[in-house]
């Protein structure tokens, strides 16, 4: 007798195919460092390494903010696709990934976009809603230790130890950045719950093109962005990263400049 079926099971929880082709996309720069070859050859594998390495932590950043968000009460993060790490189903796939890898291949800057939207009426409580805001910069900071443990502990060629080290600093720029109190950016969401009302409606007036304006002033002036990566630098340090490493690997990706 042939037993009937039940419900298909729900594969939310597992990873979306774009998510794997961008661990691929990483893997083959990594690959391409690894194995050496002519200067075109590593520069090719550091913009790889470093933009593929960089969409990855961007879904891994947006996937703490969902997962923290469930947990606090909001199940429609579920429904929406964000547990599956996939950028498709970010309220502008483009504005919250492509914009930002343009931004670091174009700057040097790991300025990250808003990418899931939270109902935080849902969610049980404002620190509840604190917690989900500072969840992402959290991960970009555990990125950066696990990747200066990885070069410190593995030996590997130098230019992909340089790569990485590189993409580790980012990582750290990129928890620094988040958590300036700027409208747009997990800083101000862990405030934006505790202030007033009016507060509010000010900051959601000038959120579209404030982290934008942030990024032109880093970009425009090296006094700004110079103490900003001095600040990284300290932090990376800290946590084990070599920063003539990273010097090495910022060169291969930037090479342009």
């Amino acid at each position: 007798m042939r037993t009937r079926r039940g419900p298909r099971a729900p594969t939310s929880h597992l990873p979306s195919p774009v998510f794997l082709a961008l661990l691929v996309v990483t893997a083959a720069g990594a690959t391409l460092l690894a194995l050496g070859g002519g200067l075109s050859v590593l520069r090719a594998g550091a913009v790889l390494t470093v933009l593929g390495g960089w969409a990855v932590s961007l879904c891994l950043h947006e996937l703490s903010h969902a997962v923290v968000a469930l947990r606090g009460g909001d199940t429609s993060v579920r429904e929406k696709g964000y547990l599956t790490l996939d950028p498709r189903r970010y309220a502008d796939p483009l504005l919250s990934l492509g914009l930002p890898v343009l931004l670091l291949a174009v700057g040097g800057v790991p300025l990250p976009g808003g990418a899931v939207w939270i109902d935080r009426n849902q969610l049980r409580s404002r620190w509840v809603d604190s917690a989900v805001s500072v969840a992402g910069p959290v991960v970009n900071l555990v990125l950066a230790v696990v990747l200066a443990l990885l070069v410190s502990t593995v030996a590997m060629p130098l230019p992909l130890a340089g790569v990485l080290s590189w993409l580790a600093l980012v990582q750290v720029l990129a928890f620094l950045l988040n958590l300036l109190p700027v409208p747009g950016l997990d800083g101000w969401g862990v405030l934006d719950p505790h202030l007033s009302a009016a507060t509010r409606r000010t900051a959601a007036q000038v959120r579209p093109f404030a982290p934008l304006l942030l990024f032109a002033v880093l970009i425009s002036s090296s006094r700004v962005s110079g103490v900003l990566f001095d600040v990284a630098d300290a932090v990376f340090t800290a946590v084990g990263g070599s920063t003539v490493l990273a010097g090495l690997g910022q060169g291969l990706f930037l090479f342009w400049r």
